[in-house]
């Protein structure tokens, strides 16, 4: 059984959960922006050697080529996105605990935990898809030299203009199937750690910063655990020219595995762990500390 906290007041949520969002961005885009291109880079010709060997060969080229600021391309759409988003995560996972509660003071159990994580990812999705798209639009632009959008916005206007909002949406089906179980994965996972690291006799309220950031680095883990795969799937089908999947995920996933096999659904998997402990500890010792001056600052709020 799980500890659960009092529930938050949405204000509070929403700018500790937009504040632990900017923290995960920034630490984890340079790494984001490897996984995109390992995940998409064309397959090589005949005798001809990949675009890149691995995460090490693809973060090497894009600093040499294009300096610190490549692996930051593309950053506007999510850190535009995370404030809102992470408020909306973190208020769905609020909102699917009290769902499940008969009274405030119920103790929910891990798989409700889980369940109640699910509902975040459900929620998010309505943001979580365009910003998606247009990152990764952006993030491999820049490793095949062309210049078609010149920024976040610019893209958006693009794919409206040739598209409507279906453009602008494509890919929202793969990221329901990414984010709603991995979401479940990460929020149960951050509880149960959180619960296990808490010494005896004390709150998980007094949880000292290094283990929320164990805690919540591991619970980045077993999130991409779960999600890398959809992920692949995702990041092919919304950077694909229009029309080149029409039955969506399955085209993605048929080519995928008939071309390159079963492994090609763990393409940027180094780089997805390499960036999920730091940019996710960051992202929950953000929350807490936000929550905890929210509370001193604004305790009626």
């Amino acid at each position: 059984m799980a500890e659960q906290p009092q529930p938050i007041s949405p204000v509070k949520n929403f700018f500790a959960g937009g504040f632990g969002g900017v923290c995960l961005v920034f630490v984890g885009h340079p790494l984001d922006t490897i996984k995109v291109r390992l995940q998409t880079q064309p397959k090589p010709q005949p005798g001809q050697p990949p675009l890149y060997s691995g995460t090490f060969d693809c973060f090497r080229k894009t600093l040499v080529g294009e300096g610190v600021r490549g692996l930051y391309r593309g950053m506007a759409a999510p850190i535009v996105g995370v404030t809102p988003m992470f408020a909306v995560c973190f208020f769905g996972f609020g909102l699917g605990k009290r769902l499940q509660q008969r009274t405030p003071d119920d103790v929910l159990t891990y798989p409700q935990l889980f369940a109640a994580g699910m509902l975040s990812g459900v929620f998010t999705t309505a943001i979580m898809a365009p910003g998606e798209r247009i990152k990764c639009l952006l993030q491999i632009q820049a490793a095949t030299g062309e210049t078609k959008y010149s920024g976040s916005l610019d893209c958006a206007k693009q794919l409206y203009r040739e598209a409507g909002i279906r453009g602008v949406y494509k890919g929202t089906v793969l990221t329901l199937m990414r984010d709603v179980p991995a979401s479940g994965m990460y929020f149960m996972t951050y509880e149960w750690l959180k619960n296990i690291l808490t010494p005896e006799g004390k709150s998980v309220s007094e949880l000292s910063a290094p283990r929320i950031l164990f805690a919540g680095g591991l619970a980045g883990i077993f999130n991409w655990a779960v999600a890398i795969p959809p992920d692949v799937l995702k990041s092919r089908f919304q950077t694909a020219p229009p029309g080149k999947y029409p039955n969506g995920f399955r085209d993605v996933l048929r080519e995928l595995i008939r071309e390159e096999g079963v492994a090609s659904l763990y393409k940027g998997f180094t780089a997805v762990m390499i960036r999920a402990f730091p940019a996710n500890a960051a992202c929950f010792l953000g929350f807490e500390v936000a929550m905890k001056f929210l509370n001193w600052v604004a305790p009626g709020l």
